[in-house]
């Protein structure tokens, strides 16, 4: 399902906006945005071509569809141990859109939210779109212990919002038990909203596990927004479909308000929705094979970035995403993005500020979600491309 012949470049180079193929020259292999080379499960399409022959393309609730908050609502139950009520979900239209609005909903003009650093950069967007102040927190590379005290010390009286991101973009670190567990007990004593981006929760390597920090104990789980979305796990970022949920009446009260769903601003749009009702509930081969490719990938990626000069990349425990640490070139992240861009004609993205915090210098990011073939090319387009400068 995940070889050569699966993609078709012609397509790709048609529709694969977002610094991916579409908008690359010809002859440049592109590991950059984090979207998968493959197509959706064949389930996902029927289910869209059925829902569509009737030709009614009416509004839905603005809650969203009941057999989507009701396989939403399943997939947390079952599968990250989260009692969850479907009264208490809703559609959105991106996972990033969640953040955002969790942000609107719980931060004021002048109010604080702690971030991890380095992190996507729709943390620190939404969190100042909003009138907010994004306060980092950094979390050092692999299995190296995170400093509890010191984020305490970073909390004010203005602070409110306490990000997560699990696992982490663009490290691919997954937090452990004891880990969230720590990060709870801070939101508790100061009384934080945690929100929980676990969009990239399906994409773990063994033998890693992924946790939810809702499911760790009531306490935590009243005082958590779970933002997460469908593109990571089944190819559908171009249907923009996510799901915000809280963990009781009053948090979901002041989401939905915030969301403008009512008033029909806001919305998801419901083949969105048919797309990831049908993931959820049908496509699991699909995804369990996705993740078996992903980490042999994972795997190749590592160790021809270890092969490169200068380059030295631990392997994610999630994500399909590597980090690679390429201070030792001696040459800026830009530097290294231009060079490989130039001479190896393959498109990362650099490790600046813009793209995931001040912590990200030094570092450049690689997707590895497509085929081996093109991967390994890719990959080792960039050694012969270092070493032999």
């Amino acid at each position: 399902m995940f070889d050569q012949n699966t993609i078709n470049l012609d397509i790709l180079k048609k529709r694969a906006f977002n610094l991916r193929w579409a908008t690359v020259p010809e002859g440049v292999i592109p590991l950059t945005a984090a979207d998968p080379d493959f197509p959706s499960a064949p389930e996902i399409a029927e289910a869209i071509i059925r829902f569509t022959k009737d030709r009614y393309l009416s509004y839905g609730p603005p809650a969203g569809l009941p057999e989507f908050k009701e396989g939403v609502a399943r997939f947390f139950q079952e599968k990250r141990n989260i009692p969850a009520n479907p009264e208490w979900l809703f559609p959105v239209d991106s996972a990033a859109f969640g953040i955002y609005l969790i942000c609107k909903t719980f931060l004021k003009p002048g109010d604080e939210a702690l971030i991890f650093d380095p992190v996507d950069f729709l943390f620190r967007y939404s969190t100042e779109a909003v009138g907010g102040k994004a306060v980092t927190f950094a979390i050092p590379p692999g299995t190296d212990s995170l400093d509890f005290d010191k984020l305490e010390a970073l909390i004010t009286p203005r602070t409110k919002l306490l990000c997560l991101c699990n696992p982490l973009n663009p490290t691919g670190k997954v937090f452990t038990r004891e880990e969230l567990l720590k990060f709870g007990e801070i939101a508790i004593k100061h009384d934080l909203v945690i929100l929980s981006d676990e969009i990239w929760s399906d994409i773990i390597f063994a033998p890693h596990v992924f946790t939810s920090i809702a499911s760790l104990n009531e306490e935590i789980r009243q005082r958590t927004i779970t933002v997460t979305g469908y593109s990571k796990s089944y190819g559908l970022a171009g249907l923009r479909i996510g799901t915000v949920m809280a963990s009781n009446a009053t948090h979901y009260s002041m989401l939905f308000e915030a969301s403008l769903h009512q008033s029909t601003i806001h919305g998801a749009n419901v083949l969105s929705q048919i797309a990831a009702t049908t993931a959820l509930n049908d496509c699991q081969g699909y995804l369990d094979g996705f993740v078996a490719h992903l980490q042999e990938m994972r795997d190749l990626t590592v160790r021809l970035l270890n092969e490169t000069n200068g380059f030295h990349c631990i392997a994610p425990e999630g994500c399909y995403v590597a980090f690679a640490n390429i201070k030792a070139t001696g040459k800026s992240s830009l530097e290294i993005r231009d060079i490989l861009f130039n001479e190896a004609r393959v498109a990362v993205v650099p490790g600046q500020k813009e793209w995931f915090g001040e912590g990200a210098e030094g570092y450049i990011r690689l997707c590895f979600s497509t085929t081996r073939p093109i991967l390994e090319d890719a990959l080792l387009r960039i050694k012969n491309t270092i070493n032999n400068r």
